[in-house]
């Protein structure tokens, strides 16, 4: 009985700490060449699509619902960094003019990054599906250059849980080029 016992145990340890790990989500995650370190009170999400490479969801006690970040990367076939600013801004209903539309770049020892920021109404939703808007969203967006290719990294959700993520998720681009 005792040897039946001993490998149940086991294996029922092994599960449980599988399960709490998965929920929990990995503390630093790779995308391309970048190694990107999760902030703690982001939560992991499993991955639904081949495009996404990571995905996340950040929350706010005020917040009526969950901002989303998600992290792409195609290979040296990205289509560009203005390409990409310029469909960023187009997933929203108002022009880039009424947007708040903006770009910053900075430059590292070991990449370029692009951030992009916008606020309005966002077109939310899957490619080929028609959008939902979402009006007071807002969007925050860093392109990473990389010798492999760009990594894109989106961040949407309502205006005020992404304006006060903006130091997160700065932070956490910026750890992947250390």
């Amino acid at each position: 009985m005792k040897l039946l016992l001993r490998p149940a145990l086991l294996c029922l340890s092994a599960l449980w700490l599988t399960a709490t790990v998965h929920a929990a989500g990995p503390e630093t995650f790779k995308v391309s060449e970048f190694t990107f370190k999760r902030p703690g009170s982001w939560e992991w999400v499993e991955v639904q699509s081949q495009m996404r490479k990571a995905q996340l969801k950040v929350t706010a006690k005020d917040a009526k619902e969950p901002g989303e970040v998600v992290f792409f990367f195609f290979g040296p076939q990205s289509g560009g960094t203005k390409a990409n600013v310029d469909r960023w801004f187009g997933q929203f209903e108002e022009g880039r003019d009424k947007i708040n539309a903006k770009t910053e770049e900075k430059k590292f020892a070991k990449a370029v990054v692009t951030y992009v920021s916008a606020e309005g109404t966002y077109k939310s939703g899957m490619p080929g599906q028609p959008p939902t808007p979402k009006a007071g969203f807002a969007l925050l967006g860093g392109i990473v250059e990389g010798s492999e290719g760009s990594v894109f990294v989106r961040l949407t959700g309502p205006a005020a849980l992404v304006k006060g993520a903006r130091a997160d998720f700065e932070k956490m681009i910026e750890s992947g080029l250390k």
